[in-house]
């Protein structure tokens, strides 16, 4: 159990807080290391005839001291085992299997293995090229937030983005067209000295939340989460602050967005033009500008604090609304959960707006038992129709939602859930039962770190495993809702890192496809940088 949280521990991090930092790439075979060759040479730097094709294709590849274990060698694509039709003095020729991914051939031998050159299998998933950002960015991409005319901001970890920074910082935020396009007119200066989690529009305004103090030139009465006008700078309002008699009066500006936390927020929500705020942290922090300091010799900023733990919901201008999860008796608000949470929020209309739905490492909520997923009314209390029984049996560590499909998707550490084996995936109604149509296969040699259903019901899958059932997948893959393999969609090869969202999109030439963001530097074999855009054929 404590191995699984330290794993799970990892997996979040990756997801919050972000931060990739460049080391030299060494990536493992999917299979076990070989022993020696016993006389079979594959010539790795020649090609296969043909370099690519889809399942099915005939491949030849060089090769000799084949013919000696003609019935015992076994040929295998990406670890996938593919029937061997011809084996001469100099080749091997060899069928792509259905289960193939693009990656390394190999041969293997009882005990030994010989690797040959890379093959690349056709499949459903491809590289856009309409894309337009070549570079991606130098650090983690948290949100996207798709405006109305089609443009698309950005917030995360990166200081760079599509090496587009390179002489003046693009700090955590950038505003982009619908195809990558850096938008210069965005006038947000140094930006935020923090790592930016979310971005949500209010109005004609912006919400923007994270791990920050400061934004461009307000460099402090910051905690956390700030408001920005359209053109990127900072809202702010002119305080007359406390003078002595004997001075002018003065006018001083602070981000009129006067409120947040003591810690990390996470999610952020827009519900009836109200902030819902997740995240890790304990108190809820505004400041008053207009009293003295303790002498009375000039203005002093004072900072009030409210125990608020983990869940917060703002008034427009900041302020603490005590209506939602606040006991005034106390002046605090609920006692929350026991662990660490992550949040789903319903901000559509519907029998399920403004409710919530929190997964994590918590086993009680508000000091009733609460099996590591709960789902709150608007109001911030227990939503009793949702019927999870008795929950999962360990860790859940990401949850999403489509509106289309009326499904959820949890993944974690968890064994059972509700009392039935799973292996760490789970879909649910919208009443919180299990969804039994959905059977996941046995995850090997890793861990799923989140999922995403797409409108139509196909499943995008990412963690750091190897192998599905018995098929290898290095990292990701998608699945249809009954949770096998969806044909044709599993050729892409390794994949490395952690996304934090897929969006559903289409390309410049109108192709279905899906903008990937995340910390992760390899996708189908390919260097990437955290940000792509890949076609669904």
């Amino acid at each position: 159990m404590k191995s699984n949280l330290k794993i799970l521990i990892f997996a979040l991090t990756i997801f919050i807080i972000g931060g990739c930092k460049k080391s030299k790439e060494v990536f493992d075979p999917p299979y076990q290391h070989g022993k020696p060759a016993l006389g079979i040479k594959i010539n790795e730097t020649q090609k296969p005839v043909p370099e690519e094709g889809e399942p099915g294709t005939v491949v030849t590849i060089l090769a000799t001291g084949l013919e000696q274990y003609k019935d015992k060698l076994v040929f295998m694509f990406n670890g996938e085992k593919a029937d061997v039709t011809e084996i001469t003095e100099t080749s091997i020729s060899v069928k792509v299997p259905k289960t193939a991914s693009s990656g390394v051939t190999s041969i293997l031998v009882g005990g030994n293995i010989v690797f040959g050159p890379d093959f690349k299998v056709k499949g459903l998933i491809n590289f856009d090229p309409t894309f337009r950002v070549v570079n991606g960015t130098n650090g983690a991409v948290a949100a996207a937030l798709k405006l109305d005319e089609g443009k698309y901001y950005f917030v995360g970890g990166f200081t760079n983005y599509d090496n587009k920074g390179t002489a003046v910082p693009i700090n955590r935020l950038v505003r982009t067209s619908l195809d990558g396009d850096i938008d210069r007119t965005l006038r947000v200066g140094t930006a935020s000295n923090g790592y930016l989690s979310n971005m949500l529009a209010v109005g004609n305004q912006f919400i923007i939340a994270g791990g920050f103090s400061g934004y461009n030139q307000r460099k402090e009465n910051i905690s956390n989460i700030t408001r920005l006008n359209t053109n990127g700078t900072i809202d702010t309002v002119g305080i007359k602050v406390f003078n002595p008699p004997t001075k002018p009066e003065t006018i001083k500006f602070f981000p009129r967005f006067n409120g947040g936390t003591n810690g990390f927020i996470s999610k952020i929500y827009n519900y009836q033009d109200k902030i819902t705020a997740t995240g890790d942290f304990r108190y809820y922090i505004s400041r008053r500008y207009d009293k003295p300091n303790l002498y009375q010799t000039k203005d002093s900023v004072i900072l009030d604090s409210t125990e608020i733990r983990q869940i917060v919901r703002l008034n427009p201008d900041g302020s603490l609304d005590k209506t939602y999860r606040f006991n005034a008796g106390t002046g605090k608000g609920l006692s929350g959960a026991n662990g660490y949470v992550i949040s789903y929020m319903h901000t559509k209309a519907g029998t399920n707006a403004g409710k919530m739905v929190l997964v994590g490492s918590f086993t009680t909520f508000d000091d009733a038992p609460a099996p590591y997923i709960i789902r709150l009314n608007a109001d911030g209390t227990k939503d009793a129709g949702f019927n999870v029984g008795s929950g999962a049996s360990s860790t859940i560590s990401s949850v999403t939602y489509n509106e289309t499909t009326g499904k959820y998707l949890i993944t974690g550490t968890f064994k059972t859930f509700n009392g039935s084996p799973s292996n760490g995936i789970v879909m649910l109604n919208a009443d919180g039962t299990e969804d039994k149509s959905f059977v996941a296969k046995t995850i090997t040699e890793g861990y799923v770190y989140g999922t995403k259903q797409l409108n139509d019901g196909l499943i995008v899958v990412f963690g750091d495993f190897k192998k599905y059932g018995n098929v290898t997948r290095n990292g990701f893959m998608i699945l249809n809702p009954n949770g096998e393999l969806a044909e044709g969609y599993n050729a892409t090869g390794l994949f490395n890192g952690s996304l934090n969202d897929v969006i559903e999109t289409v390309s410049a030439d109108s192709k279905r496809a899906l903008l990937l963001i995340g910390q992760f530097n390899r996708f189908d074999n390919a260097p990437v940088q955290n940000i792509i855009r890949v076609t669904l054929e």
